[in-house]
């Protein structure tokens, strides 16, 4: 197990965890799949259980909360990397 410490010496997280990653773009064929995808790169795959979905009101847009197991700061950190530099992914929360 492992900590990784914030900026004033603190560990919020002791590794492993679970975390739940918030996902969010425009609701399009595909996008679901893209993003499991992008995080299954980095922690294997990953269970139906673990992913929440939500419609915007008006349809346009889709939220998904993937809930992992984070095993360290440096996976966390790839996850969110590959998220952000998915051109479909609006925002990572």
């Amino acid at each position: 197990m492992s900590a990784a410490r914030g900026p004033d010496g603190d560990e919020p997280f002791t590794f492993p965890c679970r975390f739940p990653i918030k996902v969010m773009g425009r609701q399009e064929a595909g996008f679901e799949a893209l993003v499991l995808g992008l995080v299954a790169g980095h922690v294997g795959a990953i269970d139906a259980a673990s992913v929440r979905r939500q419609t915007s009101r008006n349809a346009q847009y889709v939220s998904l909360t993937v809930t992992i197991t984070a095993e360290s700061r440096a996976q966390l950190d790839s996850v969110y990397r590959s998220l952000t530099a998915c051109a479909q992914v609006l925002l990572v929360l």
